[in-house]
C-alpha cells in the first residue's frame, strides 16, 4: 500500500512580521508597479507583459538574473481576498500553487508565503534555493515597504 506524502514534504513556508498595515503590504502585492521592484531574490529585476490581478488573471513575467539569464514565469490567479489571502498557479516548470496569507498583528502584518508541489521530489530540488530566495524577496519587500510609505 503506498502512502501518501506530507503536504510537509511538499511545501516550502515562509514566514515575516512586517511592521506596516496590512493594507500597505497587500499594495506591494496588488500594485504590478511595486511587485516588479521587489519580487525575486538579490540582483534580479522583471519585466512585467500581464499582470490581471484577478481570479483567472494571468500573470507573465521576465526575471532578469545578475548574470544576465531570463527567466519566463506563467502564473494564473485562482482567488484573491483583498487584504487576506493570494493564491496562484505557477503553470510552467517548476509547478506550484502559492498561497500568500496576511495576517493583521497590532499594526503590523505577518506574511506566510506558502509554495505547495505536486511532488516531494520536485519540492526538494527547489528548496535547495528557494527557502534563501525567500527570504531575499522578502528583503526586498522591506525596502519597498520603507520606501513607499
Amino acid at each position: 500500500m503506498k502512502t501518501e506524502p506530507s503536504l510537509s514534504d511538499r511545501e516550502i513556508i515562509s514566514v515575516r512580521v512586517f511592521d506596516f498595515p496590512v493594507g500597505s503590504v497587500w499594495n506591494a502585492w496588488a500594485d504590478p508597479a511595486l511587485l516588479a521592484e521587489w519580487w525575486g531574490p538579490d540582483g534580479f529585476t522583471n519585466s512585467f507583459e500581464e499582470f490581471d490581478f484577478r481570479p483567472g488573471g494571468h500573470w507573465r513575467f521576465v526575471m532578469h538574473g545578475p548574470d544576465g539569464t531570463n527567466y519566463p514565469n506563467h502564473s494564473v490567479f485562482s482567488e484573491i481576498l483583498p487584504q487576506q489571502r493570494i493564491i496562484f498557479d505557477h503553470i510552467c516548470d517548476p509547478v506550484f500553487q502559492v498561497t500568500a496569507t496576511f495576517h493583521p498583528e497590532d499594526g503590523r502584518t505577518r506574511l506566510t508565503f506558502r509554495m505547495l508541489f505536486e511532488t516531494a521530489e520536485v519540492c526538494a530540488q527547489v528548496k535547495v534555493y528557494a527557502v534563501d530566495c525567500n527570504e531575499q524577496n522578502f528583503n526586498r519587500l522591506q525596502v519597498v515597504l520603507e520606501n513607499n510609505i
